[in-house]
């Protein structure tokens, strides 16, 4: 296991945690990050575009005019394709673009994103932040004593002061210990995890 300094929020030494080689020190595979970005972006789309196909327009009760005679072409209905506010054809349809990926890949795709950002020298692990109220103002200047301009902060569970206090900041986004994802760590430059929330990441990436 390696060891790696704890930090408070003056972003003073406070002590040194060990962190399992296997999930921080794991081999960087560029490959799955792909394959797990994308599967993200893809579950996260509406998919809601819609068109109106010939059955859905407005119209075409009666034939436009009669078949023959009239020197024009022949028309059966106002919603054929070809007129203008007729029908689309082969329009995009409300659907879901989530698939299927392996839990492995996705969590190999994590623990290669964790390592990446241990070796890079961008993961920061605090002690602790305290947040006793709902103050951006305050969560900002602490974000820029530790020296940080990007970060996805990573808490142990619910603080509800520490998530509101950052959701108008659009450099920092703070995430709880399940909601660890490999689009949010490579999206930010810097990964900060508090020390409460080291352990329950271990648990859910063991193995």
């Amino acid at each position: 296991m390696a060891q790696c300094d704890l930090y408070n929020l003056e972003k003073k030494k406070v002590g040194k945690i060990e962190l399992p080689d296997q999930i921080f020190a794991a081999p960087v595979k560029p490959h799955l990050f792909h394959e797990v970005t994308t599967w993200q972006l893809a579950k996260r789309r509406r998919g809601t575009a819609d068109t109106k196909e010939r059955a859905e327009v407005r119209g075409g009760g009666r034939k436009p005019w009669k078949q023959k005679g009239t020197g024009r072409a022949r028309a059966g209905t106002n919603r054929s394709p070809i007129w203008r506010g007729g029908g689309t054809i082969f329009g995009p349809q409300p659907r879901d673009y989530d698939y299927p990926l392996p839990k492995k890949v996705r969590m190999a795709a994590l623990r290669s994103a964790l390592s990446l950002r241990h070796q890079e020298g961008k993961l920061l692990l605090l002690d602790a932040f305290s947040s006793p109220e709902i103050k951006t103002k305050a969560f900002v200047k602490a974000m820029e004593g530790l020296g940080i301009k990007s970060a996805v902060l990573v808490t142990d569970g619910e603080n509800l002061n520490l998530e509101r206090s950052a959701r108008n900041v659009p450099w920092v986004k703070v995430l709880r210990h399940n909601g660890l994802n490999v689009y949010d760590i490579l999206k930010y430059e810097h990964l900060i995890i508090l020390k409460p929330a080291i352990e329950k990441i271990e648990e859910r990436l063991k193995g």
